[in-house]
């Protein structure tokens, strides 16, 4: 039987997590195997994520501190659940979730909240295909570099045109 203290201090950390996250997602992992929870929370390690199984009811008294994830979450927290808190880059959350899920075919994600904005399932399919920050930091990076390099590449053949046509040219 759980204290009343101990039900408090778990609604506390939760505000907490809520606080810091800069997304969450509702997973519902009923009839998953232990080693397959232990894959999931290892790959949201990696993410900068955790995953927290959390009783309905202390989860909605967290959201009331967090209207945002109240209104993204109400209708989500029905049946066995967990809460997955982003606190790095939220794409790379759902994409772990997303990939998770297609493997473990009872791994279901019911909903999730990135900025204060809630994500239906197709947001959040959508969200796990994006590239991560720096995946598109190196592809931004190689777009200005090769207009430098094409520039360079034109400048240079017309160098060696104009030294060719000086070397073909007549002298007098």
């Amino acid at each position: 039987m759980i204290t009343r203290a101990k039900k408090e201090q778990d609604v506390q950390s939760l505000k907490d997590k809520f606080s810091k996250a800069k997304g969450a997602f509702i997973i519902d992992f009923k009839g998953m195997k232990v080693e397959q929870v232990t894959s999931l929370r290892k790959k949201l390690i990696q993410t900068d994520s955790e995953m927290k199984v959390v009783r309905n009811t202390l989860a909605k008294l967290a959201f009331k501190d967090h209207p945002s994830a109240e209104k993204a979450f109400s209708t989500s927290m029905k049946g066995t659940n967990a809460i997955v808190f982003s606190y790095g880059e939220v794409n790379a959350t759902a994409k772990a979730l997303a990939d998770t899920a297609k493997d473990v075919e009872v791994l279901q994600i019911k909903s999730g909240m990135m900025d204060g904005n809630a994500l239906d399932e197709n947001k959040i399919k959508f969200l796990a295909s994006l590239p991560g920050k720096d995946q598109l930091r190196a592809q931004f990076l190689s777009v200005l570099n090769a207009t430098g390099s094409k520039l360079a590449r034109c400048l240079n053949e017309y160098v060696k045109k104009q030294q060719g046509g000086a070397e073909a040219a007549p002298q007098a």
